[in-house]
């Protein structure tokens, strides 16, 4: 596991510097106490990165559990919240044992890259209050939550109208395009003149500059203000009065049977299609094992649960900051994890010296990445079947916020074009001899034939006009459902009215005007035929 400690390590310092404010922000959103979602960051990367078997996927408090922890910690108070939190986590521990983390796979590929692409530019969008330094929350949301409870598209519509206005903070503004200046250079130029400068990331050189900038500009006009700074607990007894602990006395209660499986569910999906995107994302192509990862983040609930902590999910923001940062292993994630517990008790008054508009300008980074122009383009040329489900993934996710509302309408789009393309492959229908019209079709039926090509086949046997003479190829046709059989059995009655002569040709037999296909096949109306 060390091997790649040169890689790893710098690696685990972006991600570091990446987690540090969405584990924060996403307790905000949750309603939860903030140091809860530092818990779950340290949990995250030390319990679950060390059980897990992906490489490079870093886990963290679960953005798209934010709405329901909230619901949940308000009806069921913080302790009884917790009881579900460690129940989910033995849930998701049965998933894993039943083997079900095959679901992921499911997804079309254009719904993951939808995904991707709509978390970049949510990130992007959410972090420019934070950059001008408009942000009135403390630490603010970091992932797929709504900008202090509006509307994604309220919330920016009011940050650029501040923009317009000049209602921005200058100190803010100034530190993070520094912070922007030096990414780009480091990213672009720097990162490719020696070894030096991709051993010191520049996340890490942008953090330190925005540190020394607020000591140097403290007083002056440049100031920024406690809100636009990273705010962590600054003393031990603080922190270990922030600990909280389950109340199993509620185990008994049905509300909190239901949250703990609605946290499993959740939390197990999103992380399997963070598994999928990661995957899919990593340069060296490893496959993570999805049954052991459900294992891993059922372990982590528990012990998140058990000590105050959010739930936990696979994070896509952590772990494509961990791959564009060259982490190769699972020590990257359980580096960062430790980092995290080593600042929060060794350096939390240095780390409520970095400035929120730095953060922001890394997270631009990080969201460009994701949400690139030429993933729009190259999606488009691939064909509407994969650009309508990859825009109808992103377009509610920017609109919205809501992660699983975006997959959920993307995941729709695609079966709708699933169906749609099975409609039209069922069967292929022309004249034999296109220059001679002597009535004479041709009818070949799929390797597969279900209901689902009922209307296909139905409107090309009414449009097969009078005294005609119709040949239907049944030789390639493998499964054929009785509802099609019921559907040709139907036309061989009315064919006699319209003086179509039929003729069926098939594994078992060729058969001139047969009385009864259901007879022909030897089956029951009710049954559906195997060719094979």
């Amino acid at each position: 596991m060390f091997k790649n400690i040169k890689a790893d390590l710098p690696a685990s310092i972006v991600v570091f510097f990446v987690a540090l404010p969405l584990c924060l922000g996403i307790a905000l959103a949750s309603g939860a106490p903030l140091f809860s979602g530092l818990i779950s960051g340290i949990i995250g990367g030390v319990v679950v990165g060390a059980i897990s078997g992906s490489k490079i996927g870093v886990s963290g408090p679960a953005a798209g559990l934010a709405a329901i922890v909230l619901t949940a910690i308000t009806s069921l108070g913080y302790e009884n919240f917790l009881v579900a939190v460690v129940l989910g986590g033995l849930i998701q521990l049965l998933f894993g044992v039943l083997r079900l983390g095959i679901i992921g796979y499911f997804f079309p590929s254009s719904v993951i890259k939808g995904m991707l692409t709509g978390i970049g530019i949510i990130i992007i969008l959410k972090q420019i209050p934070y950059f001008f330094g408009m942000g009135k929350n403390p630490v603010g949301n970091y992932e797929f939550l709504q900008f202090e409870g509006e509307n994604l598209m309220a919330g920016l519509s009011r940050a650029f109208n501040a923009l317009i206005s000049g209602n921005i903070s200058i100190g803010a503004t100034v530190i993070g395009l520094i912070a922007l200046a030096i990414l780009l250079l480091w990213s672009n130029i720097l990162s490719k003149k020696g070894k030096i400068f991709q051993l010191v990331q520049g996340p890490l050189v942008a953090v330190v500059v925005g540190i020394i900038f607020y000591v140097l500009t403290k007083d002056g006009s440049l100031e920024l203000i406690k809100s636009q700074l990273v705010s962590v607990p600054d003393s031990i007894d603080t922190i270990k009065s922030q600990f909280r602990f389950p109340n199993f006395t509620a185990i008994g209660k049905m509300e909190v049977w239901i949250t703990a499986f609605t946290i499993a569910l959740v939390a197990s999906l999103e992380t399997l299609l963070c598994v999928e995107a990661t995957d899919k994302l990593d340069p060296d192509k490893n496959v993570t094992p999805t049954n052991r990862e459900l294992f891993a983040q059922g372990t982590g609930n528990i012990v998140s649960g058990l000590i105050g902590g959010l739930p936990i999910t696979q994070v896509i923001v952590r772990s494509s900051a961990n791959i564009q940062s060259g982490g190769k292993s699972k020590l990257s994630a359980i580096i960062h994890g430790f980092f995290l517990l080593i600042s929060v008790i060794l350096i939390p008054t240095l780390l409520n010296k970095i400035p929120l508009s730095v953060l922001a300008a890394v997270l631009f980074i990080v969201g460009f990445k994701l949400a690139k122009p030429s993933t729009f383009k190259k999606m488009y040329k691939l064909g509407w079947k994969q650009y309508v489900p990859f825009m109808a993934t992103v377009l509610p996710m920017v609109i919205t916020g809501d992660l699983l509302l975006g997959i959920g309408l993307g995941l729709a789009v695609g079966i709708f074009v699933i169906l749609q393309k099975s409609f039209q492959n069922s069967h292929f229908l022309h004249k034999e001899g296109e220059d001679v019209d002597d009535g004479k079709l041709k009818m070949t039926l799929a390797e597969e034939v279900t209901f689902f090509n009922k209307a296909a086949i139905l409107k090309e046997l009414d449009s097969v006009p009078e005294n005609s003479y119709l040949e239907i190829d049944l030789m390639k046709t493998r499964y054929l459902d009785n509802d099609i059989i019921e559907i040709l059995e139907d036309f061989a009655f009315k064919a006699k009215e319209r003086n179509i002569n039929i003729k069926l040709i098939s594994k078992r037999g060729v058969v001139e005007n047969p009385e009864s296909f259901i007879e022909f096949f030897e089956l029951r109306p009710k049954s559906n035929l195997s060719l094979s």
